[in-house]
């Protein structure tokens, strides 16, 4: 199984940014500890700051892949863009936040990419990431 865990923007200060919200652990730690939880998955990661960036990465594996886990960030509350690249593609998208938007901000409480994504999964963290790639397995 092959899987992309797709992050946005301000998601490569993971560890250091806002760690009340987001927690202390960087994630090129936490990738390991999740790809040795899933030892039969290929798990790759893409990280970019650039809307463009990420759209391309969509292109580009979205016919390939078994699934994406995809945490857009603040572009999650902005991007027509990013949604209708998932509409395009054939690969499931399962949408990822470590927080829980509903609890925060109200500009952070509607999705462009909820409605095209398989699934949503909030509020746990960065176990958001592991439920996400878990989900492909059923």
């Amino acid at each position: 199984m092959k899987i992309l865990i797709l992050n946005g923007p301000n998601l490569n200060l993971l560890g250091t940014r806002e760690p009340s919200i987001y927690g202390n652990i960087n994630f090129s730690d936490f990738l390991i500890e999740l790809k040795a939880k899933f030892p039969k998955a290929q798990i790759e990661h893409f990280q970019s700051n650039r809307e463009g960036d990420l759209i391309d990465k969509l292109h580009e594996v979205g016919f390939f892949y078994d699934g994406i886990v995809f945490n857009a960030g603040a572009y999650s509350h902005t991007s027509i863009a990013l949604a209708d690249a998932i509409k395009a593609i054939a690969t499931q998208v399962v949408e990822v936040h470590i927080s829980n938007t509903a609890q925060r901000e109200s500009y952070r409480h509607h999705s462009f990419l909820s409605a095209v994504c398989r699934g949503t999964i909030t509020g746990f963290g960065l176990n958001s990431y592991t439920l996400g790639v878990q989900s492909f397995y059923e």
